[in-house]
Order: C-alpha cells, then sequence, then structure tokens
C-alpha cells in the first residue's frame, strides 16, 4: 500500500487491521514531513474504508520515535526558511489522529519523544512495554512542548503533566499508565502474539485480554506528593519559590530546581502558560495554539542556540537570551500567543 513516505514509513493491510511502521531505525524514527503527509494520507483513505476496523502504529529498532527531525528544522530556519510548512502538517496529523473515529492503537517500545508522542498518544489506545521510555524535553532545547502537549498533559492527576513539560524529565512504561498516559502495558516480548490477535479480531479490547499486564509506578508516593504540591502552584515563580524552599531539605526539589534552572526561561514561561491554558481547550484549539507559539519560536532565539549546544556543538552549554527566568516579562511571553491573522492553523 503505497501513501507516499517512501522508505521511511510502511502501510500494510493485515486482516482488518491497516499496520503502519516507522521505518527510520537508525535515525530513531525521527519524524519527517514525508512520514507526516503519508501518515495523513493512509487515515484519510482507512477512516473511510469499511474493510478497515483499526489501525496500529508501530516501529523498527529500539526507538518508537525520539522525536521530529531537528536537524533539518534547525538547518532550514538558519537559511531563513523556517519550516513552518512541516509543523503545519504535523498539527493537523495530530488533530485527525485526536478525532479519528475508528480504534488506533500505538505500540510503544523504546523510546517516544516529541514528534513520536505527537503520532502515537493522542489515540485510543496506547501500549507501552517495559522497554518504552515518554518525554517532552522541549524547554530542554529552546522549544516548547507541542504535538498536542498542551491537550495531553494539563489532565493528569497531581500536576503530573506540568511536572513533566518544564522538567523535560523521561518516565517509564509504569508512571505513564499510572497517569494515564498509557492506557495499557504489555511485555516486549508479547507484541508480535498481540498483533496476531489484534489482526484476527479488529477489536484492541479483545485482543488485549490475554496480553495487557499490570506495571507498578516507578515514582514513590511521597516524591507524587511533592510534584503535586510544588507543581500546583499558580504561577511559574511561585513553583520555583516552592522549589527554593524546600531544596535545602530535601534532594527532590533540589534535583528538580536544578534540571529547571538548565532550561530556556522563554520555554519555561511559554510551556507553564500552554499546559495551564490547555486545560479548558479543545484539541483544536489546543493545536492553534501551538502553531502560534511555533511561529514565534522558529523566529526567535533559544531554539536555535538549544539546538547548536545540543546536536551540532554536542555538550556545551546553552547562552539563553533572557538568561534569567525574572527577565522574561509578561509582555514577551503574551507575544508568543497573538494570533497570527491570516496565517492561523487551518484545520
Amino acid at each position: 500500500m503505497d501513501f507516499g513516505g517512501g522508505n521511511e514509513i510502511r502501510f500494510e493491510r493485515l486482516g482488518s487491521a491497516g499496520v503502519v511502521t516507522l521505518t527510520r531505525p537508525q535515525a530513531l524514527n525521527a519524524v519527517t514531513h514525508r512520514m507526516v503527509k503519508a501518515l495523513d494520507k493512509a487515515l484519510r483513505a482507512w477512516e473511510r474504508d469499511d474493510g478497515i476496523d483499526v489501525v496500529v502504529v508501530k516501529a523498527e529498532g529500539r526507538a518508537f520515535s525520539a522525536g521530529g527531525d531537528i536537524l533539518h528544522i534547525y538547518e532550514a530556519g538558519r537559511a531563513g526558511k523556517p519550516p513552518v510548512d512541516f509543523f503545519a502538517d504535523e498539527y493537523r496529523l495530530n488533530a485527525r489522529i485526536a478525532r479519528f473515529e475508528k480504534p488506533y492503537v500505538a505500540l510503544i517500545d523504546g523510546i517516544v519523544m516529541g514528534g513520536g508522542v505527537g503520532i502515537s498518544f493522542h489515540g485510543s489506545h496506547r501500549l507501552l512495554t517495559e522497554n518504552a521510555q515518554f518525554a517532552m524535553p522541549e524547554v530542554g532545547i529552546g522549544f516548547f512542548p507541542d504535538v498536542g502537549a498542551s491537550h495531553l498533559l494539563p489532565g493528569l492527576g497531581g500536576s503530573f503533566g506540568m511536572y513533566l513539560a518544564l522538567t523535560g524529565n523521561r518516565i517509564r512504561y509504569g508512571d505513564a499508565l499510572w497517569s494515564g498516559l498509557a492506557t495499557n502495558t504489555i511485555k516486549a516480548q508479547d507484541q508480535a502474539g498481540f498483533l496476531d490477535r489484534l489482526v484476527a479480531t479488529g477489536d484492541p479490547e479483545a485482543a488485549l485480554r490475554g496480553f495487557s499486564v499490570p506495571a507498578r509506578r516507578e515514582t514513590d508516593s511521597p516524591t507524587l506528593e511533592a510534584i503535586a504540591r510544588h507543581f500546583a502552584q499558580p504561577s511559574l515563580s511561585d513553583i520555583i519559590g516552592s522549589l527554593e524552599r524546600a531544596a535545602p531539605a530535601d534532594a527532590f526539589a533540589a534535583r528538580t530546581l536544578a534540571t529547571i534552572r538548565t532550561r530556556s526561561p522563554t520555554s519555561l514561561h511559554v510551556a507553564w502558560r500552554e499546559i495551564s491554558a490547555g486545560l479548558t481547550l479543545s484539541m483544536d484549539e489546543c493545536m492553534r495554539m501551538e502553531f502560534r507559539i511555533l511561529n514565534r519560536m522558529l523566529a526567535g532565539h533559544d531554539f536555535y542556540e538549544g539546538i547548536r549546544a545540543a546536536i551540532i556543538d554536542k555538550g556545551s552549554t546553552p547562552q539563553w537570551r533572557p538568561a534569567g527566568i525574572d527577565d522574561v516579562s509578561a509582555a514577551d511571553v503574551d507575544a508568543y500567543f497573538a494570533p497570527l491573522g491570516e496565517r492561523e492553523l487551518k484545520l
């Protein structure tokens, strides 16, 4: 089945299942524009196809998808041609997955971050194995949690989503299940058996009966209580103040504060506001908000500086502008959320 996508993504019809496989293992299945367009085309066709009961998305190699094709975005932006069209198509795809009318099963074995989250976590069934690791690490590269993170993270209990957005920390499958990010956990060795059963039945719930296993959350109760206490504060500065007051005697607070202080101050402010706002917005409204932010990020400084430090000059320390959390004004943050007029995202 050819929906485009070349050798980066594969589409198969197995029984009544449309099966999508990400096939860029050497690039940790980073999502390209070609992959986005091909997956969008497939979903449009399969949604109307009475012979397809369920869609499955999986990946080759040791990562599900480590994000978007960051280096390409960096190079295009530096050349004065930021790839706004890539993001527009990606965000439209995220919104399509969220409203897809058939079961959409993501089989996640390995790391899933950024753009990879966007093509998996908006579906009806998010299955993680013991090898899975979830993160939205964008504040560490001067970007912001996008691909629908503003819809996905605000609803997690105990301010866990705000914690993930402002730290970029990774979690494993137990925390993902406990928080509601994952709907089910299965053993890595059972993936092929589950897929066979799903193809035979076309029904994820029936197929999961023999394969769904419990997973314990990795984060202990005192830490979850600390996250809830600190990250429920009514502003970014209140969160930081809360962590600062606890830090001298509390290893978790000290460690978390140290992490946050390495992140882009602008990204932290934007992420706090975006996750706060997302709580009362629909998925489509979230994607329009994120597209507004994106346009400003691609025209700014910190994203390119973050990529330089992380990828170009590996391991160097990014020089954020502004450099301090208190140096970012409310007006600076407002500008990221201002309407785009003619350039608003059309869904």
